[in-house]
């Protein structure tokens, strides 16, 4: 009886964890695309976008 126990728990143990998986590759997605659009909000920032030209301009040798 111990040893089907045992069984019948290391099994559900197992179906529990197998969904972690997904719902951390759910919350990883998740947090990237919030990080993408915060770094476009950045970028797209009229700051942001002039310093970047000054600076490709400056590399150039414009």
């Amino acid at each position: 009886m111990t040893r089907l126990l045992h069984t019948i728990l290391e099994r559900v143990r197992l179906g529990a964890e197998s969904g972690m998986t997904t719902a951390e590759y759910a919350v990883g997605t998740l947090a990237a695309c919030a990080f993408a659009a915060v770094l476009l909000a950045v970028v797209k920032s009229p700051a942001v976008r002039d310093a970047l030209a000054r600076a490709i301009v400056s590399a150039i040798g414009g």
